[in-house]
């Protein structure tokens, strides 16, 4: 019973201490969404916005797929770290020049009619090296359950970003190449904070047969993130090709907001994924699998409800540009809760080691969504029936999900 006990307040405070990450992320991300959105234009926002997606898509090919490697490792078997360190450094520079192949073909197909290269490139070395770099020392962080030296990067990194943004509103030319290079100088300094202070110290060394036996499975990690975040990201992309850049704009101002209703989300999703490394059957029970579905919606639902309720009430509160897409907010209200439940449920298919299944779940979302958008996209020309419509679009992604990922649930879980 003592053991229990104990067990249970461990899970409480490592709960409250990644939550204290999130928490702070929620407040400083709220500053800096606030002052940045209101310091572009909205056309401008919107292309920085879609372009910062792609950065995060491609950004998940840095070291092919190893940081979810050097996670397990973390968690489960930390005295290896060093070693595993070594081979991430080794392919983080072999997946540079993948990830400028992949920039240069989303740039052709997406942007190269609204936003010149500079300005893009410095979004992509931005989101796809230097915060993908520090989001690795986070996630290496949490893995060895030092959630409060993760939460500090992480609301450090969030509190530097929302400093550049008011910087940037002093600065004399107020347009997208400006912002860019604060952007860059802002994840920059975040990137050194996070290797000075909070990089475990381990020595490193090379060990080529371990990284090559674990490689296949990193890959398909790699290519399922990437695959994750297309299906996530997708919609700014899509909305960016067949509207424009003030419509994407207003469109990625509205998607922010249910984007701050996951940041709580994700902290609980976290800790239940290192409690199924070391458990992989502890969700059998289908009571135990609803009853967190409904939590994680009900939250969601109740988080964007709110935020639609006081901006109906003091529309201007987050500034003149967001007062814009204010009224639309509420027209998104189950997007958050269902957008929040298809990533839930690719995390646990992460955490039993299902890479390959997970992959190729996340590939039949993505074509899924890409072919629901753009029939949304080409039948309603106004941004309030197209909200309305994601309702219906989230809708079919949770339940396609839900039923690959349970049928790959009864299968048996990829011991580590």
């Amino acid at each position: 019973m003592r053991d229990f006990i104990s067990s249970q307040r461990q899970v409480l405070r490592d709960y409250l201490a990644a939550i204290s990450g999130s928490a702070g992320r929620l407040v400083f991300s709220l500053a800096y969404f606030v002052i940045l959105a209101n310091s572009l234009t909205i056309a401008d926002f919107g292309l920085f916005a879609t372009a910062s997606a792609a950065g995060v898509m491609v950004g998940r090919i840095l070291a092919l797929g190893f940081t979810a490697t050097l996670y397990r490792i973390a968690t489960v078997k930390p005295r290896l770290l060093g070693t595993y360190a070594a081979g991430f450094l080794v392919l983080a520079l072999a997946s540079l020049p993948l990830i400028a192949l992949a920039s240069a073909v989303l740039y052709l197909v997406f942007f190269a009619g609204d936003v010149r290269v500079l300005p893009f490139a410095l979004v992509i070395v931005s989101e796809a090296v230097a915060w993908r770099l520090t989001e690795t020392v986070i996630v290496v962080n949490n893995g060895l359950n030092r959630f409060g030296r993760a939460a500090t990067i992480l609301i450090v990194s969030i509190a530097i970003r929302a400093l550049a943004a008011f910087l940037f509103t002093f600065h004399a030319t107020q347009d997208l190449l400006s912002w860019t290079v604060f952007y860059l100088v802002a994840n920059g300094a975040s990137l050194v904070f996070a290797l000075l202070f909070y990089c475990p110290r381990q020595r490193l060394r090379l060990q080529t047969s371990l990284y090559l036996r674990r490689l296949p499975d990193a890959l398909y990690v790699a290519g399922a993130e990437v695959l994750f975040y297309l299906q996530m990201e997708l919609d700014k992309l899509l909305v960016l090709a067949l509207g424009n850049p003030t419509l994407a704009g207003i469109y990625a101002i509205i998607m922010r907001l249910v984007d701050l209703t996951a940041i709580p989300i994700r902290s609980f999703s976290m800790l239940l994924v290192q409690r199924m490394m070391r458990s992989p059957e502890m969700l059998r029970s289908w009571k135990l699998r609803l009853g967190i579905e409904g939590g994680v919606f009900a939250v969601s639902v109740l988080a964007l409800a709110a935020m639609a309720t006081i901006l109906a009430f003091y529309p201007t509160l987050l500034g003149s540009n967001v007062a814009e897409a204010a009224p639309l907010v509420i027209l998104a209200l189950a997007v958050p809760g269902l957008r929040n439940l298809t990533e839930y449920q690719a995390d646990l298919l992460f955490a039993r080691g299902q890479t390959f299944l997970r992959a190729i779940n996340l590939g039949v979302l993505a074509a899924v969504k890409a072919a629901l958008l753009s029939l949304v996209l080409k039948s309603f020309s106004e941004t309030g029936d197209i909200i309305v419509s994601l309702n219906a679009v989230f809708a079919v992604l949770y339940l396609l999900s839900m039923m690959l990922t349970y049928r790959a649930l009864a299968l048996p879980a990829k011991r580590v």
